[in-house]
C-alpha cells in the first residue's frame, strides 16, 4: 500500500514515553500506510539507541543538539513524500483508529486542511488542550483579572478555552495543538512550515492564524481520540509560564492590528503582576503554604522585560 501518511514525532528525554507513543501508534493504525519518522533532539536518557532497537520500521533522526520543536519539524517535513502530514507528541498514547478516523474524517472535509481530535489524561478524564481560540482583547483581559480561572465552563469568561465544550462534537476552531495534528502537505509547504521564531510554544498557534488568512479553516473531531500527558518534557514550572508568555507576546505582535499590541501586552504585564501578588498576599496570610507559587510569579513577574518581547 502506497504512504499517504508522514507522522513526525520529535521526541527530547522522554524515553518511556516515546516507545508507549510508538507502540500504540502501530498498534491502533491499521487502514492507514504512514511513514513514522522520530526526530530525537539530543535526549540523554538513552531514547534514541531504545527506539532504534525496538522500532526498525521507524526513520530515525538523531540531532547531536536541541533544535525545538518547529526547527525539527520542519526539517522532516520539508522531505515528506506524502499526501498528508501528522504531528504526534512523544507524551501521547493513541486510542483505537484514532489515526486512521482522523485522516479519514480530513479527506471527507478537505476545505478544513488542519485537523486535531480530542484529548484526554491517563484516567480518561478530558484535556481540553487539543485546540483553542485565539487571543483575543476580550480574553486577555479575562486571563488578567482571573476570569477565565473563576468562570472556567464560561465560553464568554474563558473564551480561548471555549469554556464550556467537552470536545465532543465536531467544531471549528482557531488552533489545533501540535500534539495531534494533521495538516495537507501542501498547506504545510506553502506556508513555508513553522515559523522558526517560536523555539518552543506558540509555533502551532500561528501556523494555523497563517492558514486561516488563506481560507482554511482548522477544524476538531471527537472521533479522532489520543491520551496526552501535558508537558512531560517541561519540568520547570516557572520556565514553561515564561516560555508561554515569550510566545503569546509574540503571537499578539505578529496577529493583532498594530493600534491593539500596546493593550494586549499591558494586559500581559497586568497578568503576571496580579498573579505575584496575590500568591504573595496569600503566602503571607497561610504561613507559607503559598510560598512556592508566590516564588514563581514573582519570578515570572520580574522577568517580564524578557518575556514582554516576545520572539525577536
Amino acid at each position: 500500500m502506497k504512504q499517504n501518511l508522514t507522522v513526525i514525532v520529535v521526541s527530547y528525554n522522554t524515553r518511556e514515553l516515546t516507545l508507549a507513543a510508538l507502540r500504540t501508534l502501530f498498534a491502533q493504525t491499521r487502514d492507514t500506510a504512514m511513514k513514522v519518522v522520530v526526530f530525537d533532539n539530543a535526549s540523554d536518557d538513552g531514547s534514541a539507541d531504545a527506539i532504534a532497537a525496538e522500532f526498525t520500521n521507524v526513520q530515525l533522526i538523531r540531532s547531536s543538539e536541541n533544535l525545538g520543536f518547529a526547527r525539527a519539524n520542519n526539517l522532516v517535513a520539508e522531505k515528506a513524500d506524502t499526501e498528508w502530514l501528522l504531528l504526534l507528541n512523544p507524551d501521547t498514547e493513541v486510542h483505537a483508529g484514532a489515526v486512521d478516523r482522523l485522516v479519514a474524517f480530513a479527506q471527507a472535509h478537505p476545505k478544513a486542511g488542519i485537523y486535531g481530535g480530542r484529548t484526554v489524561f491517563p484516567d480518561g478524564s478530558l484535556n481540553m488542550a487539543s485546540c483553542w481560540m485565539r487571543i483575543t482583547p476580550w480574553s486577555t483581559v479575562c486571563s488578567a483579572f482571573g476570569l477565565s480561572a473563576i468562570f472556567p465552563n464560561s465560553a464568554i469568561f474563558n473564551p480561548e478555552a471555549i469554556g464550556g465544550w467537552q470536545r465532543d462534537t465536531v467544531r471549528d476552531v482557531d488552533i489545533v495543538v501540535g500534539c495531534f495534528f494533521l495538516i495537507r502537505t501542501e498547506i504545510w509547504q506553502r506556508l513555508g512550515g513553522f515559523d522558526l521564531r517560536y523555539f518552543m510554544y506558540g509555533e502551532e498557534a500561528d501556523l494555523c492564524l497563517r492558514a486561516k488568512r488563506l481560507g482554511y479553516q482548522p477544524v476538531i473531531t471527537p472521533e479522532a481520540e489520543i491520551m496526552h500527558i501535558v508537558g512531560a518534557a517541561s519540568k520547570n514550572r516557572a520556565d514553561k509560564i515564561m516560555l508561554l508568555a515569550r510566545a503569546r507576546a509574540t503571537l499578539i505582535r505578529d496577529h493583532w492590528p498594530k493600534r491593539w499590541i500596546p493593550f494586549g501586552l499591558g494586559m500581559m504585564v497586568l497578568w503576571s503582576a496580579v498573579r505575584a501578588a496575590g500568591f504573595s498576599g496569600l503566602a503571607k496570610l497561610s504561613g507559607g503554604r503559598y510560598a512556592d507559587k508566590a516564588a514563581t510569579w514573582t519570578g515570572v513577574w520580574k522577568a517580564r522585560h524578557k518575556w514582554i518581547r516576545g520572539y525577536q
